[in-house]
């Protein structure tokens, strides 16, 4: 995070800010006051990947961030003595969550200045005796890469953008960082279920998930969250034109399963493929390749392309970096528990999988890659 984002995350703790009724649209370099008509006043607009098309982005009200963030720190025991530490883009809903929970604690807010490093960003946890702070997978990999030790002022670190699988989290967990895993997303102005800290009693595990009190939670006949609550955004804006939200309930196309313990994440509905007739899901091979050839990392991705005979087939993409010997292990055990058709020959190599600003993969530029080298 770059000093100019250091003090555009000062700027938006302020009351001057939340006070202001201007539509606010979040950009990478900076705020934007925008004229989209339509949009309520005291709402921000925070970008959405999309599949295709031009950018959607989400409305959120200010009270609808304010909800979040006081359900966040209740859930995390986060009180006026505590210290969030901010080390995500504030431009990203998980990252201005950050600095809405400081606001709505009233308890110290630290920034970490300049690009990401593993060192630098534990050494700087300590010495500003941060207690509480949000991070991505990826981030945390990197701990763990670098075998970084949490700093003892550390409570709670909270997992977001995507699943920390449980070989890396408790690594993590061996060098005393406090994972706890979450599920969210821009739609639900972060958060929608948190572990609480009582998990920490317990060895790592990214499920299930406690849901947070302010959200009503079901899941529909294929398995597909639905949610309502407080903090749910008002509507999109896409080609500069605002459709409000219909209804109170928000359908989401992620599978999870509703437990008496919280949200079990199945993945994306729309990412299962049919392989010879059977419905297959790439990212459950993709973690179970991961999880075996690269425990401190995530460098393998599954993705699926047609095939005229299956009708879709699974393709592995590997990172250069990932050890040869891990991964042919890995190859070889998974195909030797999964149907014929389901195998993966080979692997395409790449020197580093398209990523995101958060470290998420970007599944259309991979699919891109994928098909240009796989013939279409």
């Amino acid at each position: 995070m770059s000093n100019h984002a250091h003090v555009i995350a000062g700027r938006l703790a302020e009351d001057a800010f939340w006070n202001d009724a201007a539509v606010v649209k979040l950009l990478p370099g900076g705020n934007e006051y925008t004229g989209t008509k339509g949009v309520p006043e005291h709402h921000l607009l925070f970008a959405t990947s999309g599949t295709s098309g031009s950018p959607k982005w989400i409305a959120i009200s200010k009270e609808a961030l304010a909800a979040s963030a006081r359900a966040v720190n209740t859930c995390l025991q986060v009180d006026a003595e505590s210290a969030w530490g901010l080390g995500l883009p504030v431009h990203h809903v998980g990252g201005f969550g950050v600095v809405a929970r400081a606001r709505a604690a009233g308890c110290a807010l630290e920034v970490f200045g300049g690009k990401w490093d593993a060192a630098g960003f534990s050494a700087w946890l300590e010495k500003r005796r941060v207690t509480h702070t949000s991070l991505v997978a990826t981030q945390v990999h990197d701990l763990v890469a670098a075998q970084c030790r949490a700093p003892n002022a550390l409570v709670a670190v909270v997992i977001g953008g995507g699943r920390l699988d449980a070989v890396a989290g408790r690594a993590a967990r061996d060098l005393g960082w406090p994972v706890l895993a979450s599920y969210g997303m821009t739609e639900a102005a972060s958060q929608i279920a948190t572990q609480p800290p009582a998990a920490l009693e317990l060895p790592y595990d990214p499920a299930p998930i406690q849901v947070l009190p302010h959200w009503r939670v079901r899941a529909d006949c294929n398995q597909c969250l639905e949610i309502s609550g407080p903090a749910l955004f008002s509507g999109t804006v896409r080609d500069g034109v605002y459709l409000p939200r219909v209804g109170d309930w928000h359908a989401t196309r992620d599978r999870v399963s509703v437990t008496p313990l919280g949200l079990v994440p199945l993945g994306r509905a729309d990412g299962l493929v049919k392989v010879a007739g059977e419905l297959v899901d790439p990212a459950e091979a993709e973690a179970r390749l991961n999880a075996a050839a690269t425990p401190h990392g995530s460098r393998i991705a599954v993705v699926a392309v047609p095939d005229t005979r299956l009708g879709m087939r699974l393709e592995l993409v590997a990172e250069r970096s990932v050890p040869p010997d891990l991964l042919d292990a890995a190859l070889r055990t998974y195909n030797a528990e999964v149907p014929r058709s389901q195998r993966i020959d080979a692997a395409l190599f790449v020197e580093e999988l398209p990523r995101g600003d958060l470290g998420k993969i970007q599944r259309g530029r991979l699919d891109e890659i994928v098909r240009q080298v796989c013939g279409g």
